[in-house]
């Protein structure tokens, strides 16, 4: 089970940001989760949003080069120990995860976690084997 991630290259200038914003805000693309890490000439914007194929076409219409990511999202107990569970299940199968990003649902109730794997397949399966919540694109909005 995966959900679908839009990730841009984004020059590190002024406005670059607002812009991507300002372009999902115009369609009514709601932002769930985003990541941006930067060097000092481009950034990475990753994101998950409530509609992720009209954010693919508004921000490729505004010249934004795009890619669209099938990722694992895992909902778990926002408590200490939830990310090693969900990683030593994944270490079993040698897969590797790529990066990662989390954010919380509501404090002490749900956290979501949001996985880049070398091997997909591998890690769900792995996941799902242990028992972890694998969420969708209509569920990680719940």
């Amino acid at each position: 089970m995966t959900v679908h991630q839009i990730s841009l290259f984004l020059e590190n200038k002024p406005g670059r940001l607002a812009a991507i914003c300002r372009t999902l805000t115009e369609s009514g693309v709601n932002i769930a989760s985003l990541s941006l890490a930067d060097t000092t000439d481009f950034g990475i914007v990753r994101l998950l949003v409530d509609r992720w194929e009209t954010a693919r076409d508004v921000l490729a219409g505004a010249g934004f080069g795009v890619n669209v990511r099938e990722v694992v999202a895992i909902s778990a107990p926002d408590e200490p120990g939830a990310l090693a569970r969900i990683l030593e299940a994944v270490d079993k199968t040698g897969a590797n995860v790529e990066y990662m990003y989390a954010f919380a649902v509501a404090r002490g109730a749900s956290a979501r976690f949001v996985f880049r794997f070398d091997d997909t397949a591998k890690a769900v399966a792995a996941l799902s084997a242990a028992g972890i919540d694998l969420l969708d694109d209509a569920t990680i909005f719940a």
